[in-house]
This record gives structure tokens, sequence and C-alpha cells, in this order.
């Protein structure tokens, strides 16, 4: 299919008249005539009613219209990315993270990102709460966990595993054969979490347990949880990205390895728009890329 006798088809269209459309393209109206003509053979219908005074489309060429803007929106779109993705990032890339994985995961990204391309500067907010990304004049936020439906648009661009674990030190005090064994022990809650207290284990296929635990302690903010179960305060649930180094230095144990708790996404977030500029698309590339490779390494195994 030419593109071009579509788009001279819509032009004939939103003119009126084959001469109208010719002036507005910058080109004859026999070629108008000669190319819209062609289309119509192509389609083996008609799609216009001449008269003398003015150009009607058809049934047919109504819906046909309809199809056709369609079409060349898209075709617009993609030359538009292309043209953008050949710019460098430039400006002032924002971008909201969570605490944890801000620090642990992005904090390296962004550090890579400004020695690649110094034009662009970057502000990082990290915080448990979240944050509107139109009225904060966000271009791209990373969360972490399970996304509530909204109007923003998001991409998964990762996976992470949850850990009970406990300090290296705590983990001679108590002796647990199944999760329930685990409800009566000092637990530190984390405040960030919807439901911080209430945890599913699976092992296999078919065996679940839900187990209540008990705060001794409560903290809102997770790399502050870490620091209390480091210290020996109890234990607690913490992602893989946070835990992966404590664990492969010993400093802390994973509790009951053989059964699992959920896992959640990773996945940046953006405000509605029809593209995305340079600095946006290739800080996302590179944090893409840092977590392909952290899975790859197993995380936290």
């Amino acid at each position: 299919m030419n593109l071009n006798r579509l788009a001279y088809f819509a032009a004939v269209v939103d003119a009126g008249s084959f001469t109208r459309a010719a002036e507005r393209l910058g080109i004859t109206k026999a070629v108008v005539s000669q190319q819209v003509a062609r289309l119509e053979l192509d389609v083996g219908t008609t799609l216009l009613i001449r008269t003398t005074r003015r150009v009607h489309p058809t049934e047919a060429g109504r819906t046909f219209h309809a199809r056709c803007l369609q079409v060349l929106q898209q075709a617009e779109d993609a030359f538009d990315e292309l043209a953008q993705a050949a710019a460098e990032p430039t400006g002032t890339l924002r971008i909201a993270a969570s605490n944890d994985y801000g620090t642990s995961a992005v904090v390296p990204v962004v550090a890579a990102f400004s020695a690649r391309y110094p034009a662009c500067r970057v502000e990082l907010t990290l915080g448990d709460e979240t944050i509107d990304l139109v009225s904060g004049h966000i271009d791209v936020a990373i969360r972490v966990g399970w996304l509530a439906d909204s109007s923003l648009q998001a991409r998964r661009i990762g996976t992470f595993q949850q850990f009970m674990v406990c300090g290296a030190g705590f983990e001679g005090r108590f002796t647990a054969g199944e999760p329930q064994d685990l409800a009566g022990l000092p637990f530190i809650a984390n405040m960030a979490l919807r439901e911080p207290l209430l945890w599913q284990f699976s092992r296999g296929d078919n065996e679940q347990q839900v187990v209540r635990m008990q705060a001794t302690i409560a903290i809102d903010a997770t790399p502050a949880v870490l620091a209390a179960v480091r210290a020996g305060a109890g234990l607690s649930v913490l992602p893989d990205f946070l835990v992966r180094d404590e664990l492969a230095a010993g400093r802390l144990v994973q509790v009951l390895p053989e059964w699992r708790l959920p896992s959640g996404g990773i996945y940046t977030v953006y405000p509605a728009a029809r593209f995305r500029p340079p600095k946006v698309t290739r800080f996302v590339e590179m944090l893409i890329a840092a977590e392909q490779k952290l899975e790859a390494g197993g995380r936290g195994r």
C-alpha cells in the first residue's frame, strides 16, 4: 500500500476539493487526482463523489478516511520516535523512586547515566510515599511491588523476591521448622507496606501457610528496618535487592529458605504522553540493562 495515496485521499476529504488539497500538499492537482483514482482501484470501491463545486466521501470513503488518519498518525509517530531516539539527552531528568530500591539500584544507574550524558542534569527524589508525577513534574518514577490502577503509563522491567531474614547472631536464638513457628518471634514491621504483619508462605505447588507476625518494633522506612534487623532486633521481610550483599557477606541469614514469599514487580511509571524524550528513554534503557544483569546473576540467591 502506498502511504502517499492515503495522504492525498485524506487531504482531499479534509479540504473538500482536489485543488485545495493540491495547494496544501504543494503538488499539482493532476497528481492528486491520479493518485486518488489509483487508490480507488487498489481498494476496489468508490471513495469520493465528485461534483462541480465540491468532493464528498462516500459511506465507504468516510470509514476509510477515519482509518487513513489513524495509519498516517502512526506513521508520523514512528518517524518522530526515530528522530528523538537519535538525539542526545539534554535538560533535566526528574526521577522518583522508593528509598530502598532507589538507593540500591537507581543511584548507580544515575551515576552511570550522568557520566555518559554530561549535558543532562538529574534530579532524583527518594521516598516511600507515592508522588503525583504531573504536579511533581516527574519524568519517570520507579515503583516496586504491586501497582494500583491509575491513568499513568507503566512498564514492568523486572521482578524481585521477598525474604524473611534475621541477623547472623539472632539465628541461634530460635528454632523454626515451618512458617507457623515464626509467629511468636520478635518481628520488625515495615510500616511502609500495606500489610506489614500478614505473610503468605508457599512451598512447592500445594503447600501454603499464612502467618500473622507480632510486631515488637514498627518502622516506616525500609532501610531503617534493615538496620534494625542487622542490629539483631528481630526478624523482618525485606526485598532481595536490599539484602543481596548482606546475605552474601553473612551479616544476614535467610529464614526458612525452602519457603517462598510472594514476588513483586519493578515498574517504570510515566505521565500520559505520546512520546518519551531521549533523556527518559536512554535512562530507562540503562536501568533495564542493570536490572537484567542482576536477575541473570541470581539477585539475592
